[in-house]
């Protein structure tokens, strides 16, 4: 089990960084408490910036994906339960707005289809 990234022209590094850490965590690949290498380390590897890794990791961190601690290091964290639950709030939250701004069903579905399709291009 290693840290695989590739980095191609499109997207932004930052975020092809943090998709690939993110998808290797949620398969598996990179299983809990994994230590990820330092910022440095792997900008380094990748021929990128610092800041542009340490943007990923924020938002890796920000997602529950990572955890930092100090000089253990930055590791992969157990989010599924977390993550599931965040989720579970939000649409619950989502659809509460909804429901006070007057919008049907299919109405609140499909802003949230749209949202996805928006998100995920």
């Amino acid at each position: 089990m290693t840290l695989k990234i590739r980095i191609d022209d499109g997207t932004p590094p930052y975020e092809q960084v943090r998709a690939q850490i993110s998808e290797q965590a949620r398969s598996g690949v990179l299983p809990v408490g994994y230590r990820l290498p330092t910022v440095r380390g792997l900008a380094e590897t990748l021929g990128l910036a610092a800041n542009t890794v340490a943007k990923a990791y924020r938002a890796l961190e920000a997602d529950g994906v990572i955890e930092t601690r100090g000089r253990n290091g930055t590791l992969i964290a157990a989010a599924g339960e977390g993550a599931e639950r965040e989720l579970a709030v939000a649409a619950q939250s989502f659809a509460a707005r909804a429901r006070r701004l007057g919008s049907s069903e299919g109405e609140a579905v499909a802003a949230v289809r749209e949202a996805l399709r928006a998100a995920y291009q």
